[in-house]
């Protein structure tokens, strides 16, 4: 009878400490789940997809050596340290002490004589547990708590995976443009040196004036400059890509990638799939809301008795000779109850506190959802827009191109002078270098798409909603 009259008087006192009244204010957004044909789109490992076996390699060597992912992968196993330690909460302790103390004994304490006034050895030896019984679940509370951060962790180490490999790849494809661009510059140089040569021998000639001339003449530095602003950003592009990948800048010197064909796929009208399940940052921002929602059931534990079981066994002795004599036995067992009373507002506080951050983490989620949403949305119109203007380039560069070969067909036949041919290749080039634009547009936004979409990943769709429990207290 004495333990439940024990917890009947402890939860009625306990009543002096409330935490009535006190809420959470925010709800999560639910997203209408649209099908669409991205349903087993991208991969996880999506960049073999491109069938370059370079990028593949760059990108599985950065997953390995990216120093980003190993602070990640260090976090992640801080975490799943906590989670442990808050595991441990709900077991039993055991603990053992020894001691020894060679003391003097006051004639005027506690020791009564032949013992005081005198020099002695104090001996213990004790084994001693301890239980936190844990009616009231914040132990539990705080065990669900550390695996919701665990389960986040786990899920933000799989967001930077997705961001690092799709910063690769993007990385890659533009000094693919670059390389590009420098390729159609150093054409274009040749094709003007060509034409300033004509152009000075018509001046020569009497056929065209000094401003001719000087127009032809000063496109020639235009582009050799234009060519080391290039050979500047090829060089940054290939630091960048190196150190991101966890390489020494000079690592990737020689590396010369180009861009793929542009291959249009449908895109469907709405969003795509759930991104509830396909975004590790949203289940990251998913399992921080339900982490707080436990940590703040757990708070709400403190306003109830906290009950410890103690048990203890052991042998004490004044001196060496009877230190493990049966006499010298100290076994023991009880319970401890500690109860809050009045504390001035402070679990009250702190019960405040911990619904205060389930409101911010809901904030957060909601935002990662909507700017998920938003990088979706983003991406379809910029694939689909790229897409269309594709296909007026192609239209531009064919005119580009006919216009190049009857030019060289007048030239053959003594109709037109090199000049004109000259001016519609650089026509052309202008139009291929256009085209070139788009095309490594395309592939980057192809590939911010594949990142808004989640990347391949896979996470748990169907997660307790914690917080409609404390709506329906409301």
């Amino acid at each position: 009878m004495k333990l439940p009259l024990m917890l009947l008087v402890s939860a009625l006192l306990a009543g002096c400490a409330s935490y009535q009244g006190i809420f959470p204010v925010l709800g999560r957004l639910s997203p209408v789940v649209t099908q669409a044909p991205f349903s087993d789109w991208p991969k996880e490992d999506w960049w073999k997809a491109q069938h370059d076996a370079e990028l593949s390699a760059l990108i599985e060597s950065s997953l390995q050596d990216s120093p980003s992912l190993q602070a990640a992968s260090a976090r992640l196993a801080r975490v799943r340290a906590i989670s442990g330690q808050a595991e441990s909460a709900l077991w039993p302790q055991l603990n053992a002490g020894l001691s020894s103390t060679h003391q003097r004994f006051t004639e005027s304490g506690l020791i009564p004589p032949p013992y005081a006034g005198t020099l002695q050895d104090m001996n213990d030896l004790q084994l001693s547990g301890v239980w936190e019984l844990d009616f009231f679940g914040r132990n539990r509370e705080n065990l669900q708590a550390a695996l919701g951060m665990l389960r986040a962790s786990e899920a933000e180490q799989q967001a930077a995976r997705i961001l690092l490999a799709s910063n690769v790849a993007r990385g890659y494809y533009n000094l693919a443009r670059l390389l590009g661009q420098h390729e159609f510059a150093v054409q274009r140089l040749q094709i003007r040196q060509d034409l300033a040569t004509r152009v000075e021998r018509r001046f020569k000639a009497g056929l065209d004036s000094g401003v001719e001339l000087e127009a032809a003449q000063v496109a020639v530095p235009e582009i050799a400059r234009d060519i080391e602003a290039l050979n500047e950003q090829i060089s940054l592009a290939r630091h960048g890509l190196a150190v991101l990948s966890g390489k020494t800048p000079a690592a990737l010197d020689a590396l010369a990638p180009i861009l793929p064909p542009v291959a249009t796929q449908p895109l469907p009208k709405a969003l795509p799939v759930n991104l509830l399940g396909h975004r590790a940052d949203v289940v990251a921002a998913r399992y921080r809301v339900e982490s707080v929602t436990h940590l703040r059931e757990s708070s709400k534990a403190l306003f109830y008795p906290n009950i410890d079981l103690r048990v203890f066994t052991g042998y004490s002795s004044i001196g060496f000779d009877h230190w493990l004599d049966n006499g010298s036995r100290q076994p023991g067992a009880g319970l401890a109850v500690s109860l809050p009373i009045f504390d001035a507002g402070r679990l009250r506080n702190q019960f405040w506190l911990s619904t205060a951050d389930i409101d911010v983490a809901v904030a957060a989620y909601n935002g990662t959802l909507l700017d998920a949403l938003r990088e979706v949305a983003d991406q379809l119109s910029a694939l689909q827009s790229i897409e269309r203007q594709l296909i007026e380039q192609d239209a531009l560069l064919a005119s580009a191109r006919h216009s190049h070969e009857l030019a060289l067909q007048r030239y053959h036949a003594d109709l037109i002078d090199r000049l004109v041919v000259l001016n519609a290749e650089t026509a052309l080039l202008n139009q291929r270098r256009a085209a070139l634009d788009l095309q490594g547009r395309w592939i980057d936004a192809r590939l911010r798409l594949i990142q808004a979409l989640g990347g391949g990943y896979i996470g748990q769709t169907s997660i307790t909603d914690t917080l409609s429990e404390n709506q329906h207290e409301h």
